[in-house]
C-alpha cells in the first residue's frame, strides 16, 4: 500500500499540488485521472522519487520515501516497476535483452536464470516469440508489451504507469488494460496508472483518485463514478456521447 499525507509540491511560487491525500490499494489497478496540468504527472513524479515535495509523506507500506537516506532509497526503488510513455525500450538491444536489462543491473542470477525469468515475462505478456526482434520491428503496442514484461522482471512490488495506452488504438488499448489489471492481481502489486483514458477508467478503475487544478477533488471506484455528484468529475468522465448515455441509462434503471 502507498498512502499520500498532506502531499504539496510548489515551482518557486508556483503551487501545483494543494494538501493532497490518498491510499493506493494493495492488489488493485489505482488510476489518477485529471485534466492536462491537473497535477496528476507532478505527483507520480513524486511517489517514485523524480521530485521531492515541498511537504508532506508518501509512505511505502508505512515507510517514509522522503526521509529515506540516498542507498534506503536506491533499495526502495528496486521494489519499484516503470512503464514510461513511450515504452523507452533500447533501439539496439533485442527484446529479450531489453526485458533482460534490470536483471543484468540488479540481480545476482547466472546469465541462464535471467535469460529465463526475461522469457516468463515475455511468455506471460504473449511475445515469447519476438524475443530475438529488435523494438524498431514492433508495433506500438507490442513495445508497451515489452515494456510491462521489463518492468515486472524484478517481480516489484510496486508498479507505476504513465499513460500506458497514449498513441494505441482502442482494441491494443483494451489489451494493455487487461494485461495491467491481470498482472497485479498475480503478483498482488500496488499499481498506479496516470491516464486520459476513459475507457481504462471505467474498465479497470478499482480505486480512481481525481485530482482538478493540483487538489484532490475526489475518490472512489469505477461504479462509483456512475452516481457522482460532483461536476467537474462528470465533465472530464463523460465528455462523450457514448458515456453520457450510459450514466443516464444507469440512472434511469436506478443504479
Amino acid at each position: 500500500m502507498i498512502e499520500v499525507q498532506h502531499l504539496y509540491k510548489s515551482f518557486e511560487d508556483k503551487s501545483v499540488l494543494n494538501d493532497i491525500n490518498a491510499v493506493f490499494d494493495n492488489g488493485k489497478t489505482n488510476l489518477i485521472i485529471g485534466q492536462s496540468g491537473s497535477g496528476k504527472t507532478v505527483l507520480m513524479k513524486n511517489l517514485v522519487g523524480l521530485l521531492n515535495p515541498t511537504s508532506g509523506k508518501v509512505l511505502y507500506d508505512n515507510r517514509d520515501f522522503i526521509t529515506m537516506s540516498k542507498n534506503e532509497k536506491v533499495m526502495m526503488r528496486r521494489e519499484m516497476g516503470m512503464i514510461f510513455q513511450s515504452a523507452a525500450l533500447f533501439d539496439s538491444l533485442t527484446v529479450l535483452e531489453n526485458v533482460m536489462f534490470p536483471l543484468d543491473m540488479f540481480s545476482s542470477m547466472n546469465y541462464k536464470e535471467r535469460v529465463k525469468r526475461a522469457q516468463e515475462c515475455l511468455d506471460r505478456v504473449n511475445l515469447i516469440d519476438a524475443q530475438q526482434k529488435f523494438p524498431g520491428e514492433l508495433s506500438g503496442g507490442m513495445q508497451k508489451r515489452v515494456a510491462i514484461a521489463r518492468a515486472i522482471v524484478l517481480n516489484p512490488k510496486y508498479l507505476f504507469c504513465d499513460e500506458p495506452n497514449s498513441g494505441l488504438d482502442p482494441k491494443t488499448s483494451l489489451v494493455i488494460d487487461e494485461l495491467l489489471s491481470g498482472i497485479t492481481k498475480e503478483y498482488s502489486m500496488t499499481t498506479i496508472i496516470n491516464t486520459h483514458d476513459m475507457n481504462s477508467v471505467m474498465a479497470i478503475g478499482e480505486n480512481i483518485l481525481f485530482i482538478y487544478k493540483g487538489n484532490k477533488e475526489w475518490q472512489g471506484t469505477k461504479d462509483d463514478i456512475m452516481s457522482n455528484t460532483n461536476e467537474k468529475l462528470n465533465d472530464l468522465v463523460f465528455a462523450s456521447d457514448l458515456f453520457r448515455k450510459v450514466k443516464k441509462a444507469e440512472m434511469a434503471e436506478g443504479k
